[in-house]
């Protein structure tokens, strides 16, 4: 599968009330918010919300007939147009954007990524948030409980900590020579703890050592990988974060620069030139997000509607970026993957 025909692919994928109220309250224009980390220009960007939009239309909800969708894009970076944000300018926008749609008094907001979410209930605990991309969010108190969530939030989780260990077994079973890897995470963040844990559980019995690398900004994480790949037999592991999304091209053209077979968390890493990935279709949630969205603009409450786990993981492959490693895929992996890039 080509570059562009994946991008494609992505793409393409109350009840008290008196029944009069009901049906004039489903008849005007509802409001839908949404807070997203990356930029309007980046093509994955695009892909997502088109899915968001694909499944509204499906449930009968239009932008301009019977709903209203403000989207702010935490992200300045245009798509490498621009040096990415630094950290604090990142949460600093994250906090400003999630102020602007909260004093628009939506019906429901959408929020992707563990800082979106944070950032909405510091200014919210009634309006309905539904959130994607986010990896423990008991861990991070955002819900009760993934059965009963309670509040105002509920949602999809990206991964659960156990894929984290997976990674490292896929990266031995490419590269068996691999016996340093380099985990690349955010120390801030219980996820970043909790996804370097399960690593750590098997790397003695994988025979490779694991070398933390913080991403707090790009020179970090630059001079992190410079320093570990003075040695050989190095491979990386790339955590979910935000960071990652947001220093994406920086950290592929770096494991290429260095040499380094990498395991990613999300295919569309992979379709910007990144080697494996095995996670979640987010492309995927977002249409499934439609599903709580519509039930929530109908009457049902979040804290009735269970935060629900990933229904499918996916593993992409770009043979190219093997081929420029001197890498010959096993067809044990080739024969496992969903999407191969050639």
């Amino acid at each position: 599968m080509r570059r562009r025909e994946f991008i494609a692919l992505l793409g393409g994928m109350a009840t008290a009330w008196p029944l009069a109220a009901h049906a004039q309250n489903l008849d005007r224009i509802r409001r839908i918010a949404a807070l997203i980390p990356l930029a309007i220009e980046d093509p994955i960007s695009q892909a997502r919300v088109s899915a968001f939009m694909q499944g509204l239309e499906q449930l009968g909800w239009a932008d301009g007939r019977n709903i209203h969708i403000e989207i702010r894009w935490a992200a300045a970076d245009a798509f490498g147009a621009r040096p990415p944000d630094t950290r604090s300018a990142y949460a600093e926008r994250f906090r400003k954007y999630a102020a602007e749609l909260i004093a628009l008094a939506p019906d429901v907001v959408v929020a992707h990524s563990s800082p979106a979410v944070a950032a909405l209930q510091e200014k919210t605990s009634t309006i309905p948030i539904v959130f994607i991309g986010v990896v423990d969010p008991v861990g991070a108190g955002f819900v009760a409980s993934l059965a009963r969530p309670g509040g105002n939030t509920t949602g999809f989780i990206a991964l659960d900590y156990g894929l984290s260990a997976k990674w490292l077994e896929l990266l031995k079973e490419l590269a068996p020579k691999v016996t340093r890897v380099a985990v690349l995470r955010d120390p801030s963040s219980h996820v970043g703890i909790g996804q370097l844990a399960a690593m750590e559980a098997i790397a003695p019995s994988l025979g490779v050592e694991l070398t933390p690398i913080d991403e707090r900004d790009p020179g970090e994480i630059e001079r992190g990988l410079k320093e570990f790949a003075g040695t050989a037999n190095g491979g990386l592991i790339v955590t979910a974060s935000v960071s990652q999304g947001l220093y994406r091209k920086l950290i592929i053209s770096l494991a290429a620069r260095h040499r380094l077979p990498a395991v990613y968390p999300f295919g569309y890493m992979i379709v910007d030139g990144g080697l494996i990935s095995y996670g979640t279709e987010l492309v995927d949630q977002y249409k499934r997000t439609a599903v709580y969205v519509d039930r929530i603009l109908k009457g049902a409450k979040p804290s009735e509607l269970p935060v629900q786990a990933p229904v499918k993981y996916e593993l992409v492959v770009n043979l190219r970026t093997a081929r420029a490693l001197g890498l010959k895929l096993p067809t044990s992996v080739l024969a496992r993957a969903d999407a191969v890039i050639e």
